[in-house]
């Protein structure tokens, strides 16, 4: 199916089928999904990476700072469902199952969907809203006049003490630098809250500028310690604008869906690293099917047998126009 897919790409977006022919790769060369060329990530944000023409009804933007370009990624309605569909049944299976079935109240320290429409994270956050959320639902998130994004602490203080006090066992959602931005509010404030036993926190991203950065393990400290939320029940998520599914961590290695596959290859020759080595994150995705499925990443990660740890991203310089045609 992957070299199915990789042929449609190769014929559906010019800049890709440029990027092959760079490497000598035509129609027909490719037989095994390893073999396919990755485009790095950062082609997304100078190219228009997509085979889609006037049926595109979406774009999301990477969450990068303000000093830096961001990628496009576009969607059609078709690729949306797409989308859905692969963020559902992985969350479904990784992390709704753990809140044994039904619906419960869903906090997301993001804005909504109508004040960052281009957001990949908020669409799939206001996804599992919808899915997932029971009628107490809610986002404690805005977004200011230049789009930045900040946690109001007063709306997201009182979903928590509201669920707290519903007990019943609810998920909160949030960027890592939101999570910072809470703890600091009810530290401020002088409060803690107790949510009630079976409460999910799930936490994602860098922190882009936004807060000052904390350590994991302090970060999931404060949550512990302001929302008494054991280290168990803390999860934490993988994914990024240019793609469509999303790894989980499990037993302290992030895992993508049957449909995707990641593998951690070395800088200097982009060959598979051996398990317990370092390098830098390559990602097929099936579910990436109108743009380009194989990408290479700039993240750095320790190859496991059923995943790899992530590590942060590398220190490297941004490939641009041609260049990205040689990486």
């Amino acid at each position: 199916m992957a070299v199915e897919l990789f042929e449609l790409q190769l014929e559906g977006v010019a800049v890709y089928r440029a990027f092959c022919r760079s490497k000598g790769i035509r129609s027909g060369t490719i037989r095994d999904w390893r073999e396919i060329p990755a485009l790095p990530t950062a082609a997304f944000k100078e190219y228009e990476v997509s085979s889609l023409g006037d049926d595109r009804c979406a774009v999301f933007y990477s969450s990068g700072t303000t000093r830096q370009t961001s990628s496009r990624h576009y969607h059609s309605a078709a690729s949306l469902e797409v989308y859905e569909a692969s963020a559902d049944a992985w969350f479904r299976r990784r992390v709704a199952a753990r809140m044994g079935g039904g619906r419960f109240p869903v906090l997301s320290l993001t804005p909504g969907a109508e004040v960052a429409p281009n957001s990949s994270l908020v669409h799939m956050f206001e996804m599992v809203r919808r899915r997932f959320g029971d009628s107490e639902s809610q986002f404690a998130g805005r977004v200011d006049s230049e789009g930045a994004w900040h946690l109001d602490g007063a709306r997201a203080e009182g979903a928590l003490e509201a669920m707290r006090m519903r007990g019943r066992p609810g998920m909160v959602v949030g960027t890592a630098f939101s999570f910072v931005h809470l703890i600091d509010w009810l530290r401020d404030q002088g409060r803690r809250t107790e949510l009630p036993a079976g409460t999910l926190v799930m936490e994602t991203g860098g922190y882009k500028g936004r807060s000052r950065i904390l350590p994991k393990t302090e970060l999931h400290a404060g949550i512990g310690e302001f929302l008494d939320v054991p280290g168990e029940r803390i999860l934490c998520e993988y994914g990024m604008s240019e793609l469509s599914s999303q790894a989980y961590l499990e037993q302290g290695v992030f895992v993508f869906p049957p449909w995707a596959r990641a593998t951690v290859v070395c800088p200097e020759t982009m060959r598979e690293v051996a398990v317990g080595e370092q390098g830098l994150i390559r990602i097929v995705d099936l579910a990436n099917a109108r743009s380009v499925m194989a990408l290479q990443t700039e993240d750095l990660a320790v190859r496991h047998a059923t995943g790899f740890e992530l590590l942060g991203r590398a220190v490297v310089s941004e490939p641009r126009g041609c260049s990205l045609m040689s990486s």
